[in-house]
């Protein structure tokens, strides 16, 4: 339950990578490729679309697209760009990280966004703000959607100023599912989304970065400049054609073993957890019983037979996907009930 990239590829996915029609996707030249791309690209009301091997080259490549050297990139303070990415946006593309406060629903005031803004444009001693970088749904605050309403206003502000808006959709699937609204109504919002094939969609490999034509074309060669540019890669793709068109609807099953899994967490004395926040896939819960830290109740979990992560302000987080079982939630609640009524 450490996270849903822990999903095994489906046999219709090992079939259809055995049978994929394959070309060198450098010269945009294999098929399979381009179909998932258009899929993408379609299914996210966008222009084009580019298979990238990561979520975080897809987050890098398109920042890269958007910022000038020397930009700022203005970021939530919790999200995954800003903390799980290496810096690369600073290393590879000389760009700024502008961090503000991140709100218990994933989202970023207005205020705080408007406070990366220097008080004179045209002071040559201030970094530009090129971007604004949203999170939906938003990994450390717990899998929360961003409201369509927020999202508008967002981009009305990022209008306003002049920049573009990029989107961190990893799960925006899971995002879709949870709040019934399609996905591309909520990529609308953004000039370029990325989303991972390889999380619940349970394909092995890969991310798509969508967006309109002119940003994708600068993605695309970044990639080749990052070295991500592959050959046969329909071989990857072939599971992702697979992913998109028979996973996205079965992440309700996630979301509902996430949800039992809080409730079965909420009802034991000594854990702590706001059941209702818990809207697709990822239960965040503290652990308030005798003197353990989350990284013992993560150690003393994993005895047990249970994998879940320490997620930071003492959390610790478990993550449902296709590999889990209705059984393997109640498992997993009985192995922390007893570590917290040993922990007594």
């Amino acid at each position: 339950m450490r996270s849903d990239t822990f999903t095994l590829p489906t046999p219709e996915m090992f079939t259809a990578m055995t049978r994929a029609d394959l070309g060198d996707d450098v010269y945009s030249e294999d098929p399979t490729v381009r179909r998932l791309e258009e899929l993408a690209a379609e299914r996210l009301g966008k222009s084009d679309a580019c298979l990238m091997p990561s979520g975080t080259m897809a987050n890098l490549t398109a920042m890269m697209a958007h910022v000038p050297r020397g930009g700022k990139a203005i970021v939530g303070d919790e999200s995954d760009i800003y903390l799980y990415e290496a810096g690369g946006a600073s290393v590879c593309g000389g760009i700024i990280y502008e961090p503000v406060r991140t709100q218990p629903d994933g989202t970023l005031d207005l205020a705080d966004l408007a406070g990366g803004w220097p008080p004179d444009l045209d002071d040559p001693q201030f970094a530009l703000p090129g971007l604004i970088c949203l999170e939906n749904t938003h990994n450390r605050m717990g899998g929360r959607v961003l409201d369509p309403g927020y999202l508008d206003a967002v981009r009305r502000f990022a209008d306003d100023r002049g920049v573009p808006l990029h989107m961190d959709g990893a799960r925006i699937f899971h995002a879709e599912v949870a709040s019934g609204v399609p996905a591309a109504e909520i990529a609308a919002f953004a000039d370029s989304l990325q989303f991972c094939l390889s999380k619940a969609l349970s394909a092995p490999i890969g991310s798509i970065l969508a967006g309109d034509a002119e940003v994708v074309a600068r993605a695309r060669r970044l990639r080749k400049m990052l070295g991500g540019g592959m050959r046969q890669a329909g071989v990857v793709a072939a599971a992702g054609i697979v992913a998109m068109t028979s996973m996205i609807d079965r992440l309700a099953e996630d979301h509902a073993l996430a949800a039992d899994l809080a409730q079965r967490l909420a009802d034991i004395d000594g854990i702590d957890i706001d059941a209702g926040s818990v809207v697709t896939n990822i239960v965040l819960f503290r652990v308030s019983a005798g003197d353990l830290d989350e990284n013992a109740v993560v150690d003393l979990a994993r005895e047990s037979g249970l994998a879940v992560g320490e997620f930071g302000h003492g959390r610790i987080r478990a993550v449902t996907h296709r590999g889990l079982r209705p059984a393997d939630v109640r498992d997993a609640a009985d192995i922390l009930a007893g570590i917290v009524k040993e922990a007594r």
